[in-house]
Formats: C-alpha cells, structure tokens, sequence
C-alpha cells in the first residue's frame, strides 16, 4: 500500500468528521433533555414538535424557549385569523365575575364545543372579563350610583391585560394554539350603590372554575330589598328565572300578564313558584328589581337584551 493511497485515504476521514464534528452530536444530546421539553409542553400547551424545535433553538433555555413560542403563535394567530374571519363562530363562553358591588358579563366566541372546554380558550374567557372590570374600575373612579356599561367587540379588543398586551393579541394568541376562529363579542358591566344588590346566575356552567363562573347562559340583576341573610339566594333565584324565561323588558309591578307569550319580566310566571307571577314573589320579599341583563352564548344581535 503506497504512502500517497494512506495519505488520501486518511484525508477522506478527516473530511467525514469536520462535516459532523462531536460537538454537534453533544449538542444534539443537550437538546433532547426530556425533563425539559415535558415542563415547557406543560406550560404552554404547544405541541411536542414546536416544543422540541424552541428547545434546540435556544440550547434547553427554557424561558427564551417559551417567549419565542408565544411569539410564534401570536404571528402565526394573527395569520390564521385572516384566513379563518369568515368562518362562523357561534359556539363558546359567557362568563360571569362578580367584586363587591360590580359585575362583569363577557361573551367569548369560537366555533366548537370541544374548544370551549378547552383550558386555554378558557384562559382566554378570564382575561376578557378581567381586562373589561379593569376598564370599567377605571372609567367609573370619579363616578358614583349606578352605572352600566355595553362593550361591543371593536372596544373589547383595544383593551389591554396585566402584560401589556391587547385582547386582540391574546385573541390571535388563542387562534395559533387551537386553530380556530374566535372572537371577543360583547361585554356589560354594571355597578351598584350600596344599598343596591346585584344577582347573577350561568347556566351550563364549567366544572372547576371559581373567580369566573362559565357557561352557555348568563344573568345579571340588579334588585333592592329582601331579607338581608337571603339576599344572595333571591338574587339567584331571579337570575335563574330571567336565563328559563327569556324576558326581554322589565315592565311594571301592577301590569297584568299576557299569556304565555309575555316577555316583560314583573308579569311573567314565576320559575322558582308558578302559582305567582315575578312582582308578586318580589312582594312577598319586599324587593324590587330594577334591571337585569341576559347574555345567550351565539345569540343573534336582536334577541340580545339591551
């Protein structure tokens, strides 16, 4: 075997290694770390390709990993927002929070049942009715005695949550981690003096939700009187019957009923006793309601109450 076949021979191999050198291969191994990829999976919620790709990305940084993440599904959000703003969304959430003498009522669209129960479109449902309480508290800090408040759509977006971001951000946020369209449709707050109540009730609720009750159906209203110790029971007991019953205006506590067409609140049957109609259970509680509110998750603009 000559020298000169040695020599070219032994430069092929030293040409194989500089194309793959070790460090390639260490690096390869750092960015396998399975504790890692599991904790920002977790975290975030993206799939375990994306999560892998960040984390090779950024050598196993996780929280350079986790930024860049929710800065490609924001970018990727607001693209598929665009190319899925005709598809209707008429599924979704109303959720309900209730501070002291304040209320919040949000609806938040998406196009599936099987998203609306999803954690992260529920996230979303809680930065809505947070961000909207935030606005409402700070509109009203010079303002006393009732106020209520209708948000549509165009408003709620501008809104701004605790990082600094808008809604309409989260919103494209939510569209890049689940794939569908949604929207922020309306929102109402309303706020009370003190010796004013306020009731509220959601039906089709979520399991395991506190500060912000969810479901298909919501009700605000706004009553005075009753029993001090019932108070939150009545206000209940009325948000139940304004979600069964529908009503659309509130009417007064002398008007006769109708039938069973009736849709002004104080003569309609009572849900809770139908042996009396509304204003005489009100009577037998020495309360009177003075507003109320009924959100319907996908309702169309006119059966919306005003």
């Amino acid at each position: 075997m000559s020298v000169s076949f040695l020599f070219r021979t032994l430069s092929k191999d030293l040409a194989k290694v500089s194309r793959h050198p070790l460090h390639t291969a260490c690096h390869r191994l750092l960015a396998a770390d399975k504790s890692l990829l599991v904790k920002l999976r977790k975290s975030t919620g993206y799939t375990f390709i994306n999560c892998k790709k960040a984390l090779e990305k950024f050598d196993n940084d996780i929280a350079q990993a986790e930024a860049w993440l929710h800065e490609q599904a924001q970018k990727e959000g607001w693209s598929k927002a665009s190319k899925l703003e005709g598809r209707k969304a008429g599924e979704g959430l109303i959720g309900l929070l209730m501070r002291d003498q304040v209320a919040v009522m949000v609806e938040v669209n998406c196009e599936t049942d099987f998203v609306a129960r999803n954690e992260k479109f529920q996230q979303l449902v809680k930065d809505v009715a947070f961000s909207t309480l935030a606005h409402h508290q700070n509109k009203s800090q010079s303002r006393t005695g009732y106020l209520k408040s209708l948000l549509a759509s165009d408003e709620l977006r501008k809104l701004s949550v605790s990082d600094g971001a808008t809604l309409a951000d989260k919103v494209a946020l939510s569209i890049g981690r689940l794939g569908e369209n949604m929207s922020v449709r309306r929102a109402v707050t309303v706020s009370v003096p003190a010796e004013w109540n306020i009731g509220s009730y959601v039906h089709g609720g979520v399991a395991g939700q506190t500060e912000v009750a969810m479901g298909r159906y919501g009700a605000l209203v706004v009553f005075q009187g009753g029993k001090e110790e019932q108070r939150q029971s009545l206000g209940r007991k009325l948000g139940q019957h304004i979600v069964g019953e529908a009503p659309t205006s509130l009417g007064n506590m002398d008007d006769l009923p109708c039938g069973e067409s009736e849709t002004r609140l104080l003569p309609q049957t009572f849900l809770g006793d139908p042996s009396r109609t509304v204003a005489q259970f009100l009577k037998g509680q020495e309360a009177r309601v003075l507003d109320f509110v009924r959100f319907h998750c996908g309702e169309s603009t006119g059966e919306e109450t005003k």
